[in-house]
């Protein structure tokens, strides 16, 4: 074997050409046959794979009931995903004014009965929920909040007896009064008497009083055996589940306007106040009071002191002369002065002005 191995490589070096189709014959030849033979191999190889694959059954089966528990948790949990995200679209879709702000909530309790209509929602003190904002949902005004804690508040609804809530009826814009009287469908009250309000009118908030933003959807009109005109609200108490919590602040902060400057034409100066020249005083007559002037500023407060006593001047008559008869002329031993006409006349009576305590009197 070995002669004839070193035989037939010195043959194939030396007449390579001849070998190779020899080679290319024979491999034609035995290819069917290989061909043949090799079915019973892949079928014992695929035989014996299976019996691997049979002997880990159960390990297998353990991994795929663990990766099934673990695809059906997060498909629970997408579909949660998805029909919160839904309920979120849809609340979006309620048009309000964007400049209000919003807290958004889940109703977690219902405590309605037959003689009161609320509920309970997750939104406190701390998110910023006070008395009196309004609660929507996916479809309208829900109602008020009417008491609130640190982590949850309580939603008095429409329907509720101690409900009112301003509205308008569209298209006329007719204002009213929505009050419930704890049935499903609240009442329209304080409409005007010569109001065309039909079935099927919408009725939205009017914004008067400052708690609710004007334009929230509230629902439609309706026309009852009982003959009063009713409201089918959109909300639906069966189907509360998100609800906003709506920040709005009524705009009461107004600047002062001042006209333009145009309009007030140009500064005027003020002009000095002229005062009075006392005129000339009449003797005899009384001293005339002093008006107070308008402008003056007034005095500070000072203790009293007493007021100060000015005497009028006294003014002496002319003497008048004395007329005797003729044949009786004085002579100059008899002649006496005449006594001085000061002492005749009573003196005047004083008078006291007030404010004249440092000012002496003028003739």
């Amino acid at each position: 074997m070995l002669t004839l191995a070193a035989a037939l490589l010195l043959l194939g070096r030396a007449e390579t050409y001849v070998f190779d189709q020899a080679r290319q014959i024979v491999t034609d030849m035995t290819a069917p046959l290989l061909e043949i033979a090799s079915r019973p191999v892949a079928a014992a190889r695929r035989v014996v794979e299976r019996t691997d694959e049979y002997a880990y059954v159960f390990d297998e089966n353990e991994r795929l009931r663990a990766e099934n528990a673990r695809l059906l948790a997060w498909k629970e949990a997408a579909l949660k995903l998805e029909s919160k995200l839904a309920r979120y679209e849809a609340l979006l879709n309620v048009q309000i004014d964007p400049t209000i702000k919003y807290v958004s909530g889940r109703v977690v309790s219902d405590n309605g009965g037959p003689f009161v209509d609320t509920v309970i929602v997750n939104v406190g003190r701390a998110a910023g929920a006070k008395s009196g904002d309004g609660v929507i949902d996916t479809d309208g005004l829900v109602g008020r909040i009417v008491a609130t804690g640190e982590k949850a508040s309580r939603i008095l609804l429409l329907t509720d007896l101690n409900s009112r809530i301003p509205v308008v009826v569209e298209p006329a814009h007719y204002k009213a009064v929505l009050a419930g009287d704890n049935t499903d469908w609240p009442k329209l009250e304080y409409l005007t008497s010569l109001s065309s309000v039909s079935p099927g009118d919408r009725v939205v908030t009017s914004g008067d009083g400052g708690l609710l933003p004007p334009g929230i959807p509230v629902g439609l009109v309706i026309q009852t055996s009982d003959g009063f005109l009713r409201v089918q609200t959109f909300a639906d108490r069966d189907r509360l589940d998100f609800v906003r919590i709506l920040k709005y602040e009524f705009p009461t902060q107004v600047d002062r306007q001042d006209p333009p400057a145009a309009l007030l034409g140009p500064p005027v100066e003020p002009k000095p106040v002229e005062r009075v020249k006392p005129a000339a005083t009449i003797p005899g007559a009384p001293k005339p009071a002093t008006p107070a002037l308008a402008d003056a500023a007034p005095a500070p407060a000072t203790p009293a002191k007493p007021a100060r006593v000015v005497k009028k001047p006294e003014t002496k008559p002319a003497p008048q002369p004395q007329v005797l008869p003729p044949d009786s002329a004085p002579s100059a031993a008899t002649m006496q002065p005449v006594p001085d006409a000061e002492e005749q006349v009573p003196p005047p009576e004083e008078d006291v002005v007030p404010g004249t305590q440092d000012t002496p009197g003028t003739e």
